[in-house]
C-alpha cells in the first residue's frame, strides 16, 4: 500500500515568495504519484501571506489546507500545529523560502520507503552568509556535547517524520521545544541525507543572532541538564582551588607577615568568580523560566481560522466542557489533552 504524504510548511511574512513556492511545490509532489496534502500554517504574518494562502486554497482545495494562527507563536509551534492536523503516513516539514528546493522531497520519501522513521538532512554547499555558517557549526558542537542529540545540520528544516514519530510528538505538551531534536529522540531508525540548498529567492531570514542563541538555549535546557551539571562541577573545582589558595595565603601571612601586594590579583580572581556565579545563575534562571512557562498551562498556539476542502469557516473559542464533548477539534492539542485528563472514568 502506497504511503500518503503530508507536507507541513510554516509561513511568516513570506508574501513575496509564496507564488514561486506554489509553482514548484505542487508539480514536485504531483510527480511522486501518491496521495498528498499540503498544510500551510500562517504564523501571525503581518503582510498578505494569509490572503495569498487563501487564494491558493481556492485554486487547489483538493490538496491544500491552511491554518491561520491568531498570533506569532514561533516556527516550531507552527510546525506542531501542522503535525496535530496532519493525516499522512509520512510528514515532511519544509520552509517557505525555497532555500530547500521542493524537488528534494522525493529523496526523503525514498529514505522513508526504505525503513527510516526519521530523516534528517544536511545542506550541501550552503548559500548563507559566513557568520551564519560559523555560528551554526559552533552551536551544533555545543548542542551535541550537552544533549547527545546528533543532528549534523540543525538549521535545515527539510525533514521527514513517520506517522509513529508524529503521534509521539503530538503527545508531548512542553511549551518550548525543538521539533527535529524531539523527533530524533523518538526515532528507532534515524538517517541523514544530503540535500541541495539555494539562496533565498525573496524576503529575508527571520532568524537573527539573538533568535539563534535563544533557539539553542531551548535545545540545551529542553533536552539536557548538562549545563546545570557543568556549573555544579565547576563550582566544586573552584571551591577546591579557592581552599588551597586560602591555605597558601594563610601560610604566607604567618611566615612573611601582612602585606598589601597582590591585592589587584585578588580583585581579578574575585571578579572572575562573580562572573561565573552570574552565568550559573542565568542558566538556573533558564530552567526556572521553562518551568514557569510550563506550569501556567497556557495553549502553545491558538487557531484563528482553518481552511480545508468542504470547510471554510472561522474557528471560535469554546469552553473546556465543549472541548470535552469533542465539539472543537481545531484547538491546540495540548488543551485537548488537558481536557481528556480532566475527564472522570464515568465520562470515558
Amino acid at each position: 500500500m502506497t504511503a500518503t504524504v503530508s507536507v507541513v510548511i510554516p509561513v511568516y511574512n513570506e508574501e513575496a515568495g509564496l507564488e514561486s513556492l506554489f509553482a514548484r511545490l505542487y508539480p514536485a509532489l504531483d510527480q511522486l504519484g501518491r496521495p498528498y496534502e499540503l498544510i500551510f500554517i500562517d504564523d501571525g504574518s503581518s503582510d498578505r501571506s494569509a490572503a495569498v494562502l487563501r487564494e491558493q486554497f481556492e485554486r487547489r482545495p483538493d490538496a491544500t489546507r491552511v491554518i491561520v494562527l491568531t498570533r506569532n507563536a514561533g516556527q516550531h509551534m507552527a510546525i506542531l500545529a501542522g503535525f496535530a492536523h496532519s493525516r499522512g503516513d509520512y510528514v515532511i516539514t519544509l520552509d517557505a523560502d525555497l532555500q530547500n528546493p521542493p524537488e528534494e522531497i522525493a529523496k526523503l520519501i525514498a529514505a522513508m520507503d526504505q525503513g527510516a522513521d526519521y530523516v534528517g538532512t544536511v545542506r550541501a554547499r550552503r548559500h548563507d552568509v559566513y557568520w551564519r555558517k560559523v555560528a551554526s557549526r559552533m552551536m551544533n558542537r555545543v548542542r551535541e556535547r550537552t544533549t547527545q542529540i546528533r543532528i549534523t545540520d540543525q538549521g535545515c528544516m527539510l525533514r521527514g517524520y513517520h506517522r509513529s514519530i508524529v503521534e509521539a510528538i503530538n503527545r508531548c505538551v512542553e511549551v518550548s521545544t525543538f521539533v527535529p531534536a524531539l523527533g530524533y529522540t523518538f526515532a528507532r531508525h534515524p538517517v541523514e541525507i544530503e540535500v541541495a540548498h539555494a539562496e533565498r529567492t525573496a524576503g529575508q531570514s527571520k532568524y537573527s543572532i539573538y533568535r539563534l542563541i535563544r533557539l539553542n538555549f531551548d535545545l540545551m535546557t529542553g533536552f539536557s541538564v548538562a549545563p546545570l551539571q557543568f556549573f555544579t562541577m565547576a563550582g566544586m573545582a573552584l571551591a577546591l582551588v579557592s581552599f588551597f589558595f586560602v591555605v597558601v595565603l594563610a601560610v604566607r601571612r604567618l611566615v612573611i607577615g601582612s602585606e598589601v601586594q597582590g591585592v589587584f590579583t585578588l580583585f581579578g580572581i574575585a571578579f572572575f568568580l562573580i562572573g561565573v556565579l552570574l552565568i550559573g545563575l542565568g542558566v538556573v534562571g533558564e530552567y526556572v523560566g521553562r518551568i514557569y512557562e510550563q506550569v501556567r498551562q497556557r495553549p502553545r498556539y491558538t487557531i484563528a481560522a482553518m481552511l480545508e476542502e468542504g470547510e471554510s469557516q472561522r474557528v471560535e473559542r469554546r469552553t473546556l466542557p465543549e472541548v470535552r464533548r469533542g465539539l472543537h477539534p481545531e484547538l491546540d492539542h495540548t488543551e485537548m489533552l488537558r481536557a481528556e485528563r480532566a475527564r472522570g472514568p464515568a465520562e470515558k
